[in-house]
């Protein structure tokens, strides 16, 4: 039996092929579990509103089986103005505790659609602080120079880029994979 992700790690060229991005293909199925983080010295920009609510010259980018990766950026490359802190918390079993804020720019807000871990386990300390972005709530969030596609559905706030290969979790049917 073929292992998930497979077919399209084979048609994106496979294993450490480059992609049309610059960067090699990589499959989610690939990924570790329990997820890593690692930094990546690629621009993350975000943008709602007409508003650049983001412009890091490199982020931290957490891997995890199934899913797109989430890029979280240090506060100072964040317009920290267009945070409005909600109360909703969320737990990861692996991260810990998530605190999320609306993204505001002008009359347009994005709810609940930045998050970041305070005081995250000891594995993902190098994420302390630092914020990630739903790209299916933004009006844009771009890395490096490539336009992200949202990760389906909105639970998971993976961006997929054109050199990472799913299937990816998130989509109607996927919750028990």
């Amino acid at each position: 039996m073929e292992r998930r992700g497979e077919k399209e790690l084979e048609q994106a060229g496979g294993r450490g092929a480059l992609a049309p991005n610059g960067k090699p293909v990589e499959s989610v199925w690939d990924f570790p579990r329990p997820p890593s983080v690692e930094r990546v010295d690629w621009r993350i920009r975000v943008a709602h509103g007409g508003a650049m609510i983001v412009d890091a010259p490199y982020a931290m980018r957490v891997l995890e089986t199934s899913q797109a990766p989430a890029y979280y950026v240090a506060p100072e490359f964040v317009t920290m103005s267009h945070l409005e802190p909600v109360g909703r918390q969320s737990a990861c079993e692996w991260k810990g505790v998530a605190t999320y804020a609306d993204v505001v720019a002008g009359r347009f807000t994005a709810k609940e659609s930045a998050w970041t871990y305070r005081d995250p386990t000891p594995a993902f300390a190098a994420i302390r602080g630092h914020w990630a972005f739903y790209a299916q709530a933004l009006d844009e969030c771009w890395v490096d120079d490539e336009r992200v596609e949202p990760n389906d559905g909105n639970f998971y706030g993976g961006w997929i880029t054109g050199n990472v290969t799913g299937p990816f979790k998130g989509a109607a049917g996927t919750m028990f994979w």
